[in-house]
């Protein structure tokens, strides 16, 4: 049994002061293989203070510095791979695989484009020619809570710790107490990585203890989220009394736009998409839109494929997908399939129970459904789990109307071969990111949502933008130092 019991404050590893045994479990295994302590208010206070004594310093430091610091971070991330993929895979269900290509290398990515738009960044700039002593300076916004999920450990947290850092925050992560482990092993990676004390901290926690008292607490100046809407409604209702920041990146419900003439691997694609990391994925494309010329060969074709994706532990090497994160998300996910089910919606492929062969483990079957309808319960809601709706359309403006029907807005997918068609998706698609014909977005692309998927941005500039503020100043001696 691992047991990871102590927090990181104020650039050592210290005993929690009101901490409480947490079992992590093995969602491969049913079974616990970590204990972890999670905070109280003291702890939460003792990080809030580190943080806050650090801040005059870290933000004074020259930003060439601080990417310099973040350079150093991205050595170190890169030097522990195997025992952050391990970790993940193990905490979350990530098959070893995936954690070692996809879990990891988000991470090392983000990074690197972090160093890029820093690099670049105006941290100080004249307004215009029009004002040559008026300066426009971006600066830290201050003591920074962030708070990531269990899907996605590295990728949501290098989103925040990256952008945090460059721009001169100081800051304390309470990663998922669902994968806390790759959340410590980057704490040790920040130390490595020789970060003033009290830049960086850590402390373990859920959301209703942790989570809550960072969100209400007054030396916050900023709360980054990720994780679901309803946690995020939450914690903005927390940060009110305060008037902090808050930045969310919250749930998703995708819709994949297919049309005639779309190109032959674009089914497949979208169903493998969909059913990347067990479909515990914000942005998963769980909401096939098919032209009607084009339907029954595409729900034939996706059924086909679904029914070949293997399923297995996460442990294992090889591309099947893991099991879901716990008992909770694998009960909501059976209950959601039997609602279509009983909802009057065409089961094509997988369906409710374990895959066979299977008597212990989250798993799910990989699951298609065909005929769905707007109104039904699977159209509507985040499954967060590997099924997959498919609905029919006649024009391009009922596929449009469709995908704008649900009240998130995270990213869309189109498959077609108009560009004009393209074009018009793309504007007309409510949603933070629009992907095309499989294209992914560049790095640097800022990730985020609207509606009741969020507000803000991650990634690249639009990330460091993010975490700073905007000041205006005038009486600029632009000859003095």
């Amino acid at each position: 049994m691992i047991e990871k019991r102590q927090f990181y404050i104020g650039g050592a590893w210290v005993d929690p002061k009101e901490g409480t045994d947490h079992a992590v479990i093995d969602p491969s295994t049913e079974e616990a293989f970590a204990t972890i302590s999670l905070g109280g208010q003291a702890d939460t206070d003792a990080a809030v203070a580190a943080a806050k004594d650090a801040l005059p310093g870290w933000m004074a430091t020259p930003p060439e510095e601080r990417i310099a610091a973040v350079e150093r971070l991205r050595d170190a991330y890169k030097a522990r791979a195997e025992d952050l993929a391990h970790a993940m895979s193990q905490e979350m269900g990530a098959p070893i695989d995936l954690a070692r290509k996809n879990q990891f290398l988000a991470g090392a990515f983000h990074l690197k484009n972090f160093i890029e738009a820093a690099k670049a960044f105006s941290w100080e700039a004249p307004l215009g020619d029009h004002a040559p002593n008026d300066r426009i300076i971006h600066e830290a916004v201050g003591v920074c809570a962030l708070i990531t999920p269990w899907n996605w450990p590295m990728n949501q947290i290098t989103l925040k710790v990256g952008a945090a850092a460059v721009a001169g925050c100081t800051m304390i992560l309470k990663p998922s107490e669902e994968s806390p482990l790759s959340g410590i092993v980057f704490a040790e990676i920040m130390d490595a990585a020789g970060f003033p004390p009290g830049v960086f901290n850590l402390v373990n926690g859920d959301g209703a203890g942790v989570g809550s008292q960072l969100s209400a607490h007054e030396d916050v100046d900023m709360v980054s989220f990720t994780g679901s809407t309803r946690a995020g409604k939450l914690i903005s209702k927390a940060a009110a009394d305060t008037l902090k920041r808050v930045h969310l990146e919250l749930g998703g419900k995708g819709a994949n736009l297919i049309f005639a003439g779309a190109d032959e691997k674009a089914v497949k694609r979208g169903v493998l998409h969909m059913m990347q990391n067990t479909g515990q994925s914000c942005n998963a494309p769980s909401r096939m839109i098919v032209e009607a010329s084009v339907y029954d060969r595409v729900v034939e074709e996706a059924a086909e494929i679904a029914s070949k994706v293997e399923v297995g532990p996460a442990a294992e090497e090889g591309g099947h997908i893991g099991p879901v994160v716990n008992r909770t998300q694998w009960d909501k996910v059976q209950g959601l399939i039997q609602t279509g089910i009983d909802e009057g919606a065409r089961l094509v492929a997988g369906g409710p129970g374990l895959p066979d062969g299977m008597n212990k483990g989250f798993f799910v079957r990989p699951t298609v459904f065909a005929d769905v309808t707007p109104d039904m319960t699977i159209a509507r809601e985040e499954i967060f789990g590997p099924v997959l709706s498919i609905m029919r359309v006649e024009t391009e403006e009922e596929a449009i109307r469709l995908a704008n029907d649900t009240p998130y807005g995270l990213t869309n997918y189109a498959q077609t071969q108009d560009g004009a068609r393209r074009n018009r998706l793309a504007r007309a698609l409510r949603s933070g990111m629009v992907e095309m014909n499989g294209q992914d977005r560049a790095a640097g692309a800022p990730f985020g949502g609207m509606k009741q998927s969020g507000n803000g941005r991650e990634g690249g500039a639009w990330g460091i933008h993010d975490f700073v503020e905007v000041k205006a100043v005038s009486g600029w001696d632009p000859e003095a130092a």
